[in-house]
């Protein structure tokens, strides 16, 4: 990834920043220009929850590579407070007792690092929402 494009996504990546359409009320994660419901262009942003429970997931036990130090790790589908669906990295719990419904939250961590430029690159993960 380019510099200037992982800067571009620093809103839904770090805040995780969704548009509201103005008009249906309906929320896209990520923002986007135009309305697939309704066709309407104006948006509020909002800033998501991250709190939400497991819908789906899959244990990911040979990984690609930059990620065989990290295995074995899930990845799920969390469903938001806010009726939106995310998929990301499930991360501190026991990938064998990790089940669907479990209350995640997400959380600012590191994805990785890019040979080339070195640039760290950050985003949301889930951990088990532990109420604290």
């Amino acid at each position: 990834m380019n510099v200037p494009k992982h800067w571009r996504e620093i809103p839904e990546r770090y805040r995780m920043e969704a548009g509201k359409c103005t008009k249906c009320t309906k929320i896209l994660f990520p923002a986007r220009l135009v309305c697939p419901f309704c066709g309407n262009k104006e948006f509020d942003k909002i800033n998501l929850s991250g709190k939400g429970k497991l819908l789906t997931y899959t244990i990911i036990r040979t990984a690609p590579e930059g990620f065989e130090d990290f295995t074995p790790y899930a990845i799920g589908i969390v469903e938001l407070k806010e009726g939106v669906k995310v998929m990301g990295q499930i991360t501190d719990c026991n990938t064998e007792t990790l089940k669907t419904g479990d209350q995640l939250v997400a959380k600012f961590r590191r994805m990785n690092e890019e040979g080339k430029t070195g640039m760290i690159m950050y985003s949301y993960k889930f951990v088990p929402d532990l109420g604290i």
